[in-house]
This record gives structure tokens, sequence and C-alpha cells, in this order.
């Protein structure tokens, strides 16, 4: 079982580089076991996830060292402590907004007819998705793309993957949400976690990490 890459690891917490196609945590079924909890308790056995990340997402994943600091570390979730930004390619120009970031504003829960779909509904949880342009491009095809960044204020299920499709704009390769032309695109979901950062909770150091994305 190969190692995955680490960025930081002290007695409290571990940040992880966790690549497209791996679970965060084990799924159900002997083939399903190759996660990065997995891989992590292996060099660590002390180590519990915080959060996760789809295993089409890929990018920082924050650890904990015993079931103490997961605690601390979750309550820091939840205060929105703990602040994350990802990079995504997504289908056509997406027009800048009027302030430097725009946002998303749209209510999610479970498709569950459909499930591990999510879908917006006026019922559902408050969602919020913070976004900026980055770039915008064309493919080999000449079709337009745009590279934005996001930072999910609320951390719902899929959200970033159902916000982009609920405007017009999916990501590229998204299998579960994508049209069949941006899903076919690339071959794996564009989505990458790139920015983490925190305050350690022993130390009391502000801490901030870095993972470009591979695409």
């Amino acid at each position: 079982m190969p190692n995955i890459p680490c960025l930081h690891a002290d007695d409290a917490l571990l940040v992880l580089d966790k690549p497209a196609g791996l679970l965060a945590v084990p799924g159900r079924g002997a083939d399903k076991q190759d996660c990065a909890s997995t891989r992590a308790q292996a060099l660590w056995p002390d180590a519990l996830i915080v959060h996760r990340l789809d295993m089409a997402t890929s990018g920082l994943l924050l650890m904990a060292r015993g079931a103490a600091m997961q605690r601390t570390l979750s309550m820091a979730f939840e205060s929105r402590s703990v602040h994350k930004r990802y990079v995504a390619l997504v289908a056509g120009h997406v027009l800048p907004p009027a302030a430097d970031w725009g946002e998303i504003d749209l209510p999610l829960m479970g498709d569950w007819p459909n499930r591990p779909r999510q879908r917006v509904d006026a019922q559902g949880k408050p969602s919020l998705t913070r976004w900026r342009v980055l770039a915008h491009d064309t493919d080999a095809q000449g079709r337009p793309q745009t590279r934005l960044e996001l930072e999910p204020v609320t951390g719902r299920t899929h959200q970033l993957r159902v916000h982009l499709q609920a405007i017009g704009h999916p990501i590229l390769g998204d299998a579960l949400y994508a049209d069949e032309d941006s899903r076919a695109r690339s071959p794996r979901l564009l989505l990458h976690a790139g920015e983490l950062a925190l305050t350690h909770p022993v130390t009391g150091e502000a801490l901030h990490w870095h993972s470009p994305p591979p695409f």
C-alpha cells in the first residue's frame, strides 16, 4: 500500500495531499478498504479523520492524532475556524462578479431517489460558496472553460459540485453532476483542495498549507 504524500506531521495533526481516485475513509466492501485514512494509520496508528474529500477530489486533507484532538479539530471546523479553498476548472466562460468575490447561496439537500446525489431545494440546509475567476481559457477543441477559486463557507456534501452545476458551469469531469459533454472533457473531476489554514490547537501558531492543482 503506497504512502500518501504528507505535508505536515506533528503530535497533534497531519496534513495529507490526497490524490484523485482515492477514498478518504473506507467504504463498504473489501475492495474499498484502501483509503487515505488507512494509509495514514499504517504510519501514524492514532490518526483519525476530521473532514472528508470526495473520492474524485484531490488535495489537502486534515487528520487528528488521537480522539481528543479529533474533537478539538472537529469543533474548529464547526465554528468555521478552519479555512479551505479549492481550484476548479468549469465549463464555459464565467463572468467575473461585480466585487472581487461572488457568492452562490442555494440551499442543498439529499436527492434520496438518486443517492449519493444532492440537489438544490428550498427546504434544504443553507449552503454558501464564495468564488472568484482566476483565468479564462479554451480546451484543445476550442471550447470555453474557466478556472475558479472556491471557498465553501458551509461544508455540505458535494456543495461545490452542485452549486456550480446549478449556475450553469459544471466542473469538468464531474461524473455525477456535469452534462455529457462537460463530463467527457476530463478523465477525472477537475476539483482540487489547494489551500488549508488554521490556528494550531496546541501551539497557537497560524498555519497555512498550499498544494498546486495537478491540472
